[in-house]
């Protein structure tokens, strides 16, 4: 059985919003988009309100479609990066920090596996999509 995980990837004046795991959690410490599990019957939408309110106390505008697709080793999980538009003022629920971060300084960040990946693949692979919104980037 595989577990969907949406991964909410928010970019607001060229930063994206990243958050650091609880310790006692899977990958606890290391950074990652904020998101959680698709629950049986919910929509992507549904998803990102619950999983954005719950986390971080803001609402949700819109969830695009994934434009990249992570299993994560070792778990049932695949986790499906979303671009997310949000509004409100993030803030630490479920996390231990956030920050907001320019996508050539992401990978600076000590990222869970999966995030690091689509770091890599998605946001670093050339300088004109390190700019653009994920929105703006062509599906993985």
């Amino acid at each position: 059985m595989t577990v969907r995980v949406l991964a909410a990837v928010i970019c607001q004046k060229g930063r994206y919003l990243i958050c650091k795991r609880p310790a006692h959690k899977r990958h606890g410490g290391l950074w990652e988009f904020p998101g959680g599990k698709i629950e049986n019957g919910e929509t992507d939408f549904e998803a990102g309100v619950r999983e954005m309110r719950e986390e971080l106390d803001v609402a949700v505008d819109s969830v695009g479609e994934p434009f990249f697709t992570r299993r994560d080793e070792g778990s049932v999980f695949s986790i499906e990066f979303m671009p997310v538009e949000i509004r409100g003022t993030p803030r630490e629920i479920e996390h231990s920090a956030h920050a907001w971060v320019p996508a050539h300084d992401l990978i600076a960040y000590d990222l869970a596996p999966s995030d690091r990946a689509f770091v890599e693949a998605h946001l670093l692979r050339s300088p004109a999509r390190a700019r653009s919104s994920p929105d703006q980037a062509e599906s993985q």
